[in-house]
Formats: C-alpha cells, structure tokens, sequence
C-alpha cells in the first residue's frame, strides 16, 4: 500500500537502492508540509549537505517539481537574504473521486494543492445501483482527464474514494452499507468505459474518510500538528488518525470505523445489522429524522446536499425548535463518541468533517465542553476541537492529494511512468 502524506521519515534516506529517489521526495515533502524554504534551511532540517540540496532541488526544478520563491533572511541572520525553494507541479495533477450517498464528485489537485478541476453531481446512489453510479462516474472522469490534458497538465494518478471497506488488490469496493453494495468492482469497470485506446492514469480505491483524512492533515502539518484525530459526519460516521505524523489504518486497513462504536442507549437498527451503532446517534441520517418529516425538500436525494443543509441552518437561525433540538441531540451524542475517541488516541486536534462542519457554529462548543468534562486526563492539556478546512470536499481533495503521493516517493520515476498527454 502507497504511503500516505506525513508516512515518509523526515530524515535522509540511507538505503543506496532508494538513495536519491527518496531524498528527493524527502525534500518536496518538506517544502509541501512546512511552506518555501531556503537550501540552507533545507540542508539544516534534513540533516543533507548543503551541495547535496542544490542537486536534489536543481533536478527537481529541471523536473517542473519546484522553483525559485521569493527571498528569505532568517531570525538574526546577517547578509543578502537566501532564495526560497517552493513547490511547483503546475503541470501534473491528482485525481479524486468522491462516491456519496446522494452525489459523485470529482476534482484534480496540482502539487501544491491548487484546484485545476472540480465538479460534483447530485445523484441517488443507492437507487442508481452500481452501474448506473459508474456511469456518472465515468462521465466526471473524462471530463476531467480531458480538461486538464488540454490545459496541458498530466494526470499522474486517480484514487476512488469509497463509502465504505475498499480493496486495492481487486479494485472493489467490499461493503457499502448505506449503499447496499459488497464486494462491486469499480476500477476494471472504470477503465472498460474508457477502453484500450485511451491512456488512463493508475487509479487505486480506498476508504473515502481515510483519504479525508490526508487532506485535514495536509492542511494543518505546516502549523506542527502531527497527532491528528478526524470525524466527519456524513450518511454514515467515519474518520481516521494520524498518529506522529503517519496514518493508522490497522492491519487489515480497516481501522477508524468510529460510527459503529456501539454507544447509542437506544437499540435502534444500523444499516451494518448491529444495534445502537453511533451512527444512528449522529449521523446525517439520524439528523434529518429529529429535524424534519420524511416528505420535506431537504430529503430530497437529488437536490444539491448542501443546499438541502443550508435550508435547515437557517431554519434553525430563525429559531425553528425542532431543528434546534435535533442540533442539541446530536451535539450530545457527537460529544460522548468523540470524547471516548480522544481518551483512546490522544490527538491534539480533533477535526469535524461533512455535516458536522456545516453546523459547527451549533456543535463545536458542546463538543468542546465534553472533551473538556469526560476525558480521563484533563490535566495533561487540552485537545481542541475545529471544524474542517475543507468542508464537504475533504474526502474528494484527500483522494487527489492520495493519487500524487508517487511523486513524494519517487519524483522521476513517477513521471517517468505517467502517460503522455
């Protein structure tokens, strides 16, 4: 399995094997986590000489990677200031594709993050099945593909962000539950749409909230965070961990299916077939069921979702009671969950993702205030809670930025691979 952004050491490589590819990926790493820095700053936190770095950094600029920034002087430092490094990769890009309840997405990513393309279409997955899902799948994809070829940018990679247990092995998303799917190929049916005459990028599937996760991780590496803890609410409840600045996916990747801890008094049905799942305390689905009946616009599957959400917070701005208690039901039941979560990873930062950030002016000091009042050792520091820098598009980015992790392992030969526009 591919490393994740922040798996990497951040030291020098040794191996003699992987000598240059991995110092080179070493030093994009460095300059996408923490932002421009001079050749001397690099030579300092890589541990690299200094002639070593003006190699490595040439070739990555002969390679498009980087390039000059603006001058720097360091705190105290005395002469003509230093040229910064800074990442550049305006010709390569990342695919993400999102698979939703009630929406596919795409987008395509540079190297430094920057959007070259983003669509989203509103769709009933569960009743589109999953044939007709990838159809709309395939359309966004060639939309994509073709768009940025034609600004002549290369996509490098594509990632499959799945509503559930994903295998990269066989390309098949194994258990969707609010999708009523198992074990469905996507990747050898992704590519047939295309067929053999046209050149697709490697494409890799994985679970949509682990790969949200790179995203709120990417966004805050820069400011020192390294233990990292995400849950975003969507149909289901999802999230994932970094823990040291490397991701846990468990043994088996399928760590971090936080909304089927079994922690709702009540005993009411989970669409995995257990009982009490969280879930079904806080998740969208139990959100929609305290604030509205089932014939009201903001269940409607194929209305834009947060067009749908943005109905129901200002509903409660005006001071709608019904929806107003539904946000206090789930602020309790989201602050009981979260608050077991970071008594077992002991984050630094919790993170809420999906509709929890929609409503985070409603949430996220209730959250707040029950970390605050259950965890075990309240006295070893505070774990702040912020809602997403990403919104409802961190599993979607998180997917793109996943598809151009290569290029941090190996620069030249990822390019070397992709193909041609």
């Amino acid at each position: 399995m591919p490393k994740q952004p922040g798996a990497a050491a951040r030291t020098p490589v040794t191996d003699r094997s992987s000598i240059r590819p991995g110092n080179l990926g070493l030093i994009l790493r460095r300059l996408r986590d923490d932002g421009p820095r001079s050749r001397t700053a690099l030579a300092a936190d890589t541990g690299l000489p200094k002639a070593t770095i003006s190699s490595l950094v040439t070739e990555l600029a002969d390679l498009g990677l980087v390039r000059e920034g603006d001058p720097q002087r360091g705190e105290g430092a005395v002469g003509r200031p230093r040229l910064a490094v800074e990442l550049d990769g305006r010709g390569v890009c990342g695919i993400g594709v999102e698979i939703n309840a009630d929406y596919v997405a795409a987008i395509a990513l540079d190297l430094r993050g920057r959007t070259v393309f983003e669509r989203r279409a509103a769709a009933d997955v569960p009743a589109l099945g999953a044939a007709g899902t990838l159809d709309v799948v395939g359309r966004l994809t060639a939309e994509a593909i073709t768009q940025t070829r034609s600004a002549g940018i290369r996509p490098l990679g594509m990632t499959i962000a799945a509503p559930g247990g994903a295998d990269p092995a066989t390309g098949s998303i194994t258990t969707a539950v609010n999708l009523g799917w198992r074990d469905v190929p996507v990747v050898a049916p992704l590519r047939e749409r295309f067929g053999a005459d046209v050149p697709l990028p490697p494409i890799a599937i994985r679970n949509d909230a682990h790969v949200a996760t790179v995203a709120e991780y990417v966004a805050v590496a820069g400011a020192g965070v390294r233990d990292l803890l995400y849950v975003t609410g969507e149909m289901g409840v999802g999230g994932g961990v970094y823990n040291g600045g490397q991701p846990y996916h468990g043994a088996r990747g399928r760590a971090c299916e936080f909304g089927h801890m079994p922690i709702n008094p009540e005993p009411v049905a989970c669409p995995c077939g257990r009982v009490g799942c969280w879930e079904t305390m806080v998740g969208l689905g139990a959100f929609l069921d305290h604030a509205t009946d089932s014939g009201d616009i903001v269940r409607d599957p194929l209305t834009d979702r947060e067009r749908r959400l943005a109905e129901l917070h200002r509903r409660a701005e005006s001071g709608d009671e019904r929806t107003l208690g539904a946000l206090r039901e789930i602020a309790a039941g989201l602050g009981r969950g979260v608050a077991l979560l970071v008594d077992a990873f002991d984050p630094e930062l919790v993170v809420l993702g999906g509709y929890f950030t929609q409503f985070a002016d409603y949430l996220l000091e209730p959250v707040q205030r029950a970390i605050d009042e259950r965890i075990l050792n309240p006295s070893t520091g505070r774990c702040e809670v912020r809602p997403s820098t990403h919104r409802y598009t961190s599993t979607v980015r998180g997917g793109a930025q996943f598809a151009l992790e290569p290029v941090f392992q190996d620069p030249v030969g990822t390019i070397g691979r992709s193909p041609a526009l």
